[in-house]
């Protein structure tokens, strides 16, 4: 083999290299060898080291590699051939090597359950003592780049990373939601924990973090998981419940199975889904609590229940209660008021609860945005208030069911129903015909 007259390596690759051997191994003491800035060259030979060169261009001789005498018994002078292996060793600072861990199993402060996530970011790492870093950790390879890096150190190094995520969750009570919210100081936590791991293999961490903690999708569980949050935040940002999303899961499918590829066969279906629907409402209650949104608006209680209101009826008999000071939802403007106030304190909108479940609806409403049930209108039997509260009254009543005031009227009042005077002679209301007395 013959003998090379330079020694030279300049990073062709994309990939970040550590080390590189050059491949030629007959030497002579005439080889010119050059190192670059950031470059650090050793010399082995029958596995010791012979000496260090750093930057610039570099004749070899016994001056400069004294262990050549030692092992070859070279004289001084002359061309004197010998075999040794060359490493060049690259000492920059790279910061944007990627990394990734998952399976990190976790019980969720926030959902208090387990969570398998996964980490995944950026490091930077340093070659502080060549020699060590040659011996441990890269063997007998002719190249070791940014891979061969992931690949040796992965096995421990996500152990200390799993393990130091986890602690800084569990301690900290930082949950998935808000983790996003602390990735500096998890990131500055991590490194702590796995600085003394590269300084085993002459290395320096110069730069580690965390770019992003998700669920873990690599199992069929994490799937599910992640789909569920998902689902839960479009439930949350839209107002529907998960039973509301069930039933309208039903209805679809019904629609596709009846309806068939007849236009009025699916006209018919979806029909028949709707009234499916409403039906539920006869199993327990079980379709108004599907067609309430999941904003609880409002929640009522029964008859029973302590400081509550009667909504609609006659006398307020078998019609659902709504506690006083429960907070409702405003129809016009979408704002939270009391269930006691007429009108609403942001906008003014007058209060026209459901007389089933008590939600806000709009004046000309036919039916409840809530529950569905068929609201009375002022074209056919609009409903009256008491003059004493200004309670919702069913049409007829001649008591308000919530204070008890009796609804006659006396000369010079108006109808409750329409607003007509009614003379204090008259039963009926010369306007709409109702009752007064």
């Amino acid at each position: 083999m013959a003998i090379i007259d330079c020694a030279i390596w300049k990073p062709k690759d994309n990939m970040f290299v550590f080390a590189y051997r050059i491949p030629q191994t007959n030497l002579s003491t005439y080889t010119q060898l050059v190192v670059y800035e950031s470059q650090e060259a050793l010399f082995f030979s029958k596995g010791q080291l012979m000496g260090k060169f750093g930057p610039g261009k570099h004749t070899l001789t016994t001056e400069n590699l004294p262990l050549l005498r030692t092992l070859y018994g070279i004289p001084f002078g002359g061309k004197n051939p010998f075999t040794a292996e060359v490493w060049i060793v690259n000492k920059l600072f790279p910061a944007n090597l990627p990394w990734g861990v998952n399976n990190i199993s976790i019980h969720d402060v926030d959902y208090q359950t387990f969570l398998p996530l996964c980490a995944s970011g950026q490091y930077g790492v340093n070659v502080r003592e060549s020699e060590r870093f040659l011996i441990k950790m890269v063997g007998t390879k002719t190249e070791f780049n940014q891979n061969d890096m992931h690949s040796q150190a992965y096995g421990e190094f996500s152990s200390k990373v799993k393990s130091a995520v986890i602690q800084f969750m569990v301690n900290n009570q930082i949950g998935f939601k808000r983790v996003s919210g602390y990735l500096d100081q998890l990131s500055q936590f991590v490194k702590s924990s796995i600085e003394n791991f590269w300084k085993e293999y002459g290395l320096e961490l110069t730069k580690f973090y965390i770019n992003d903690i998700t669920i873990d999708k690599s199992t069929p569980e994490g799937v599910k998981l992640s789909q569920a949050l998902a689902s839960q935040a479009s439930m949350s940002i839209t107002g529907h419940s998960w039973q509301q999303e069930q039933m309208m899961g039903i209805a679809n499918n019904a629609v596709n199975q009846i309806g068939g590829a007849s236009g009025s066969g699916g006209l018919l279906a979806g029909m028949m889904a709707l009234n499916m629907m409403n039906g539920m409402g006869g199993m327990g209650g079980l379709g108004t609590g599907m067609m309430e949104t999941h904003h609880h608006q409002p929640t009522f209680g029964g008859p029973s229940s302590p400081h509550s209101v009667a909504v609609g009826g006659a006398g307020g008999q078998n019609q659902p209660t709504i506690p006083a000071g429960r907070m409702v939802y405003c129809a016009n403007c979408s704002k939270k008021h009391a269930s006691t106030e007429r009108f609403c304190p942001h906008c003014g909108s007058e209060y026209h609860p459901c007389p089933r479940c008590g939600s806000d609806n709009m004046p000309n409403a036919t039916r409840c945005v809530s529950c569905g049930t068929p609201l009375q209108t002022s074209g056919s039997s609009a409903r009256s208030t008491c003059i004493g509260c200004g309670a919702t009254l069913s049409p007829g009543a001649l008591f308000c069911p919530a204070c008890g005031t009796k609804q006659a009227v006396s000369e010079g009042n108006k109808c409750p129903r329409c607003g007509t005077s009614v003379p204090a002679t008259s039963r009926f209301c010369p306007g709409c015909g109702q009752k007064v007395r």
